[in-house]
């Protein structure tokens, strides 16, 4: 109900003394019964009566690896972010699990020379991935790992699948990753995320793994992934910026459409995803609740590069409050329903929240 103004007397002439007027501070109050700044008033009711907050819980940490020893490579479209070698990763790792991180999320930059049409290197059991899942398995065994399963970082022309002329081939790309898949949980991946795209793949892949012997092993499903403008730092990270023929169009989401992510997911669960995401994040946060509310599944964001970016360009050029902002943008995605969030921001906000924020 909307409560009417109480009408002011006629201003009177100023008394001649400076005695307050009750009658007048009186005639000022609002006749209202719920003030919601009530429990606004102080930090503790304002913490009591929180709809949603941000746990060490809630994160995945990705990071990009790269050979070598000792080597720290800084992204430069992504400030603060670096390559890793396997053993700096391991120490990234245990940093995670110290810090409470329950997983991180690994992307390749695959040297160039290893790439080719028919992306032979992602089903390589020595591969820089391959490699890194034991080692940082031997030292953390109880973080868990999830492994991107698309051929983007291994193709020479920059696309998650088997290319003919201008055209991606979906069913001939599924086998491959498939065993790129298989590859992975060999290794000791934990999730299997695929992230290409292909109609059929989350099926195909629960099958092999499950023949295979590997039925614990989680499929997260980038279910409704977007052609994205906010992925290029991404790109320069793992190398496909350079090598990219074309676009991702013919298999990448369409920007517009939001029932078409309803058809992908439920395909994708009942296929067997064990959870399902959103990439990008904040853009599409409204895709994000619609598939929480249909579902009920475990749902996930991807906080992507640009997006990333953007936040530490702004904060960098004091432009924003860059803390301020970056938990305001992940509390985001909890209020839209994500049950976690893949964000570079990981170890930062692990660590405000061991101080207690």
């Amino acid at each position: 109900m909307v409560w009417p103004l109480p009408q002011r007397p006629k201003r009177q002439p100023a008394p001649e003394h400076d005695a307050p007027d009750e009658d007048a501070a009186a005639a000022k109050k609002l006749d209202l019964v719920v003030r919601l700044r009530r429990n606004r008033k102080a930090d503790w009711t304002r913490r009591l009566v929180r709809e949603n907050s941000l746990a060490t819980d809630d994160l995945i940490w990705p990071i990009f690896l790269c050979e070598g020893e000792n080597a720290r490579q800084p992204v430069a479209s992504m400030p603060g972010v670096e390559r890793l070698s396997i053993d700096e990763a391991v120490s990234a790792a245990a940093e995670a699990a110290k810090l409470g991180i329950p997983a991180l999320a690994l992307f390749p930059f695959t040297e160039p020379g290893l790439r080719n049409e028919q992306a032979s290197e992602a089903l390589n059991p020595n591969n820089l991935v391959c490699r890194a899942c034991r080692a940082i398995k031997r030292e953390v065994p109880n973080l868990g790992l999830i492994t991107d399963v698309a051929l983007d970082p291994y193709t020479s022309h920059g696309h998650d699948g088997i290319l003919r002329g201008e055209q991606i081939l979906n069913d001939e790309t599924v086998f491959v990753l498939v065993e790129q898949a298989l590859n992975q949980a060999r290794a000791g991946a934990d999730i299997i995320a695929p992230s290409d795209m292909m109609d059929g793949r989350v099926g195909a892949i629960r099958a092999g793994l499950d023949l295979a012997g590997y039925t614990d092993v989680q499929i997260m499903a980038y279910s409704a992934k977007y052609a994205s403008a906010f992925y290029g730092p991404f790109r320069d990270a793992v190398g496909t910026n350079a090598t990219l023929v074309g676009d991702k169009r013919t298999y990448q989401m369409d920007a517009g459409n939001s029932d078409e992510a309803l058809r992908e997911v439920e395909l994708d669960i009942a296929e067997g995803a064990d959870m399902v995401m959103v990439k990008p994040g904040l853009p599409y946060l409204d895709i994000l609740r619609r598939i929480k509310e249909t579902f009920g599944m475990p749902t996930f964001a991807y906080q992507v590069s640009g997006e990333y970016a953007m936040l530490m360009a702004a904060a960098q050029n004091g432009w924003i409050d860059g803390d301020k902002a970056m938990l305001e943008s992940l509390i985001a995605f909890k209020r839209a329903g994500a049950d976690g969030v893949l964000t570079y921001f990981a170890p930062r906000v692990a660590q405000m929240l061991q101080r207690g924020l």
